[in-house]
């Protein structure tokens, strides 16, 4: 699983300064083509959609999509284009977001060349389009739609701040820190392993004041857990998926026979 999980940090900025320059997060462990199986549920386990991790190597790029159908027919649709030569480096974001179980559709896009970005949204209730059009000077560790990539990078124990993009819809770039908590026991099958549970946190600014006084809550923080062995391997994701929305889970599954 290499994803992030970045549309749950996206959810979680507002107004910060322009970020000092940061490093690059190394390539521990290079990713490659894949097709995973998720599944997507509410805090309480119940499952509300099924999705796709669909990962592909061209031309020195990989490409990693995200997808998910909801049982109500919205679909959540997250691409990232990054390479790894030597360092982790993110050339390309998109977001898509449609249907009831999100409070307007949503399509965003980042290019990491030029710095540009466009958020375009649909209202619900009248459908009523608006666009965000702009420019940003990207951090080198920038990293939409990577975190958990990043996470399976870190050395044994080590934290690390990078930056991602938050859409509010406006564009505001967001350290965030992800940092180990702590170790769990999970099962593969009968056998037992030990995972690693890392904390997404959005580092103090003045949007966190503002986003409280808006939800009238202080945003979560986002969780995910890693089995850190020899090959490291994503395990569960908790947290937001979109703007105000409630904690859910992410978490693998297997393809199974039909009754």
């Amino acid at each position: 699983m290499s994803r992030g999980v970045p549309i749950a940090i996206l959810v979680m900025a507002l107004c910060l300064p322009q970020p000092a320059a940061a490093a690059p997060i190394a390539v521990r462990f290079v990713e490659g083509v894949s097709h995973g199986f998720l599944t997507l549920r509410t805090a309480d386990a119940k499952q509300i959609a099924s999705g796709d991790l669909l990962q592909v190597v061209r031309g020195g790029e990989v490409e990693s999509r995200m997808l998910f159908r909801f049982r109500d027919g919205s679909v959540l649709d997250e691409t990232v284009v990054f390479t790894q030569r030597r360092v982790f480096a993110m050339k390309s974001y998109r977001l898509l977001q449609t249907g009831p179980v999100f409070a307007e559709d949503t399509e965003i896009s980042l290019e990491r060349s030029s710095g540009k970005y466009r958020v375009k949204t649909t209202a619900r209730k009248d459908a009523r389009e608006d666009v965000v059009e702009g420019t940003l000077e990207l951090p080198a560790d920038t990293y939409n739609g990577m975190v958990l990539t990043v996470a399976k990078n870190l050395p044994k124990g080590a934290s690390e701040t990078i930056h991602v993009v938050a859409f509010t819809p406006a564009a505001r770039i967001v350290p965030v820190e992800l940092a180990p908590a702590g170790e769990h026991k999970v099962l593969v099958g009968e056998l037992a392993k030990t995972a690693t549970r890392y904390v997404f946190k959005a580092k103090p600014g003045p949007w966190l004041k503002f986003f409280a006084t808006v939800l009238g809550r202080m945003p979560p923080d986002s969780h995910a857990w890693i089995l850190t062995e020899e090959v490291p391997a994503f395990v569960r994701f908790e947290g937001p998926l979109h703007p105000a929305g409630a904690v859910w889970r992410i978490e693998l599954t297997s393809p199974r026979w039909p009754d």
